[in-house]
């Protein structure tokens, strides 16, 4: 038993100077440029659609292409990052307010929630004298035994104080990033809307598809498969768009 415990705070000083990557940075990014390409691709392609049924002049097309562009760009960066920024503070709210809630019935239930210590090493294997002395080490200590209860009872972990503020700024540079994609077909080829169209749909589903791969590649997911489905899901939704775009166009 004591070795077990021996190689755990062995593990944590080690893990005091050890990097580790940090998933949620990596959620953010996806995130962020996902919703940019798609809904900009969406966007983009209704706009060409409609302006092409009421103008034909390919210059004043482009213009409004661009226009209907980097409003969507802009805007959905701007509300990416509002939506990041309050979404993120709500579960650092919640994180807190559990931790508060936890600490009060450590004091007023302590029995009750050293029980709940006992079923979670229970779950992991743990039995008889080992399990008991594993419960001991776990209540001894009321720091690790509240960041126990959080982790392992409740499946929570905590969030940083500017945590909010940097997955904002990350969805909503990650977001402009990605609305900009689907807009360069465009700008490569102002006079041939159809091409540009083509053009944005080919550059988008390539991007899907390479983020999609690497997010595969650095987790446990299989990368091929993981860039099919980001593909499949953000072509689909942009087409969705494009399709109430193109029916609002031609009523």
């Amino acid at each position: 038993m004591a070795t077990r415990f021996a190689f755990w705070r062995r593990g944590d000083e080690e893990a005091a100077g050890e990097k580790h990557t940090q998933p949620g940075l990596l959620s953010d990014f996806i995130l962020g440029s996902q919703d940019g390409i798609v809904n900009v691709l969406g966007v983009l392609l209704g706009v060409a659609i409609a302006a092409q049924q009421q103008y034909n002049s390919a210059s004043i097309i482009f213009k409004v292409v661009l226009a209907g562009g980097l409003a969507a760009t802009f805007a959905e960066s701007i509300s990416m990052g509002a939506v990041a920024y309050t979404s993120t503070l709500a579960r650092r709210d919640h994180y807190l307010s559990e931790l508060a809630r936890e600490e009060r019935e450590m004091k007023e239930l302590p029995d009750m929630e050293r029980q709940e210590v006992r079923e979670v090493f229970r779950r992991w294997g743990f039995e008889g004298k080992e399990l008991e002395e594993a419960v001991n080490h776990i209540v001894s200590k009321p720091r690790a035994w509240l960041e126990f209860m959080m982790a392992h009872e409740l499946g929570l972990a905590p969030l940083g104080e500017n945590q909010a503020r940097k997955s904002a700024l990350l969805v909503g540079f990650a977001a402009i990033l990605g609305s900009f994609i689907p807009l360069v077909p465009f700008l490569v080829f102002p006079a041939d809307i159809f091409l540009g169209m083509a053009g944005s749909v080919v550059v988008a589903g390539v991007v899907l598809f390479v983020i999609g791969w690497y997010k595969g590649r650095i987790t446990i997911g299989r990368p091929y498969r993981s860039g099919v489905q980001m593909l499949v899901i953000g072509i689909t939704s942009a087409v969705a768009g494009f399709l109430i775009a193109y029916l609002v166009g031609a009523a």
